[in-house]
């Protein structure tokens, strides 16, 4: 018996299932688990999977979870080091051996009555040196197909996985979906995700946030690699050559958009290689090499149309043989149609909401759940890059740290050095929307976008980062933008969406040395005249104000940025606080 069939018998012991299925990733066995879905398995008194209309729709299907699971249970999320200050105060910490004590109990038996579904898969191209194989245990069959469409699921990564013991595990039960029972567990020595009471995304598609970023950023400091909340799109000039970057941006600040964008600048069009994690790696060559570690796209739907993200709608409507799942979006009754809030079109006459209760606009509620999601496979995206299954992935000549700021941050900001550019990340904050906090333009912290995700530490996390630099033969080029500065009547400067190609268009001529750039106390900004600015409507004036710097207003930016550094205590790096006081010193 391998280490692996072990481990799933000593799981099958725990958790006692009916029986116990070993998926193989076929087109064959998803269409079986849809059927299981539609006719067998139930979540709240709904079938796990609906029928959607297969001609607009193709091959779709809709997903109603549990009420009171829709969202990521940050507060029921820890990460089990053996001591608590390598957690960090980032992360909610637990004793391993407490946390595995009250997982055993909750798991008893959980699986009684049901299936367990045993899924190898890998993360990254089963070729690439910096991909991993993993197994993920689940008792539910819209978390099978989920993992189908977002990993490289597969028969072969078993063999892959051999007589190893190091492989990485995941276990996951719905249990009986009771909030008090609902936590996800994080092992990072043994590579060890434990999930239950959760059916949702982020808490149990645990190849997601849970490995690809918790686990694998631990592990990426033990190997000299990094897992990052990152886009990695391929910028093509009129010329035909690629620039790849990478950019972090926190939620609702326009990432997936940025990692499928159709450019308005002529000439220029965006690949897409990943819309939401990055492995970065250094290669044989001394550069920065980047893949993405899914095969799929996870993305909230309400807000998304044509009008804000027209590849992501030719996405979902392409068709393959993987499925798409839509989940907790609303239903146009008269024709069979995912609907949400702010899709194309008029309000359905006849709709459904997201919990299948009769809806209409009087009702006082949305139909579809803010945190609505449609689960694709990425090569349904029409602007896939040809990089996509490249097992040394892309080259990276650019980094971008994003932030949602109505004043202060300029539209872009170049870094000054390696040491420079790692604080720019580490600075990072947007402010809250009312929806978010019930209280408007609070600056939330979330350095490199990595605040929830990150599986230590985030001052070692630093200093991490700190040590790859050195070690690159080529530094990529490392920018803050912010797409959301506004006047004072609260208008945005910037038009956004595919009017950002102006901005890439800058860090292309940058990276290639075309232009230059004038030096501020935050950083390096553009010469007005060497922004591309041909066919857009906007004054001179606007164009100051987006890269005009309050000096005062970034004394007190500087100040609250102290006070969160002040949160890691002795570990923070003395080279971050080094830039911080140069910043300081530069606004006196």
């Amino acid at each position: 018996m391998t280490p692996l069939e072990r481990w799933v018998e000593e799981q099958a012991k725990l958790t006692k299932p009916d029986k116990i299925c070993w998926c193989d990733g076929s087109e064959e066995e998803a269409r079986r688990l849809i059927e299981i879905g539609m006719k067998e398995e139930r979540v709240a008194g709904h079938p796990i999977f609906y029928e959607l209309n297969h001609t607009t729709f193709p091959n779709s299907y809709l997903h109603r979870s549990h009420p009171t699971d829709v969202a990521r249970t940050e507060h029921l999320t820890f990460v089990c080091h053996p001591d608590k200050e390598t957690a960090g105060p980032n992360n909610n910490w637990m004793d391993p051996g407490e946390a595995k004590e009250k997982m055993r109990k909750l798991s008893d038996g959980c699986m009684r009555g049901k299936t367990m579904y045993v899924l190898p898969y890998m993360m990254g191209h089963p070729d690439s040196p910096y991909a991993k194989a993993c197994i993920q245990l689940t008792d539910i069959s819209y978390v099978a197909v989920s993992m189908r469409i977002m990993t490289r699921m597969n028969k072969d990564v078993i063999a892959k996985i051999g007589d190893r013991e190091d492989f990485v595990k995941g276990f996951h039960s719905v249990g009986d979906f009771d909030p008090d029972k609902r936590f996800i567990m994080h092992f990072p020595d043994e590579h060890f995700v434990w999930s239950i009471g959760s059916g949702y995304g982020g808490n149990a598609l645990l190849g997601k946030k849970c490995f690809a970023l918790r686990i694998a950023s631990w592990l990426g400091l033990k190997e000299g690699w990094l897992a990052e909340h990152m886009v990695i799109i391929g910028a093509q000039d009129p010329s035909g050559d690629t620039t790849y970057m990478i950019a972090a941006l926190p939620s609702a600040c326009g990432k997936t958009n940025l990692a499928m964008m159709e450019s308005a600048l002529p000439g220029y069009k965006i690949w897409t290689v990943g819309d939401d994690i990055a492995w970065l790696n250094i290669g044989p060559d001394g550069r920065l090499w980047a893949i993405n570690p899914e095969a799929g796209l996870f993305g909230v739907a309400p807000g998304t149309s044509m009008k804000t993200n027209p590849n992501m709608m030719r996405t979902l409507k392409k068709g393959t043989f993987y499925p798409t799942l839509f989940t907790n979006t609303g239903l146009n009754v008269d024709t069979n149609e995912p609907w949400w809030e702010g899709m194309d079109g008029n309000v359905p006459a006849n709709a459904l909401d997201w919990q299948g209760v009769k809806w209409s606009p009087s009702s006082g509620t949305k139909a579809a759940h803010p945190n609505s999601r449609f689960t694709v496979s990425a090569y349904q995206c029409p602007t896939l890059s040809p990089l996509f299954d490249n097992p040394k992935g892309a080259p990276i000549s650019a980094i971008l740290f994003g932030s949602r700021r109505t004043h202060l941050l300029p539209l872009i900001v170049e870094g000054t050095s390696w040491q420079n550019s790692v604080f720019l990340g580490a600075r990072m904050g947007s402010e809250t929307t009312a929806a978010a906090s019930h209280k408007e333009g609070v600056i939330r912290r979330d350095p490199m976008a990595m605040l929830p995700f990150c599986g230590y530490n985030m001052a070692n996390y630093f200093r991490h980062w700190l040590t790859i630099g050195p070690r690159l033969v080529y530094q990529p080029r490392v920018f803050s933008v912010n797409w959301f500065r506004m006047d004072e009547d609260g208008r945005y400067l910037w038009p956004g969406f595919g009017h950002n190609a102006r901005v890439l268009k800058w860090i292309i001529d940058r990276v290639h040395g075309r232009v230059g750039a004038k030096e501020t106390p935050v950083g390096l900004v553009p010469h007005l005249k060497d922004l591309d600015m041909k066919g857009l409507d906007i004054s001179r004036r606007d164009m100051e104000k987006l890269f005009e710097i309050d000096v005062k207003g970034w004394r007190k930016e500087a100040e609250s940025i102290e006070e969160f550094f002040k949160e890691f205590g002795d570990r923070m790096p003395k080279e971050i606080w080094s830039e911080l006081h140069s910043l300081k010193a530069k606004l006196k």
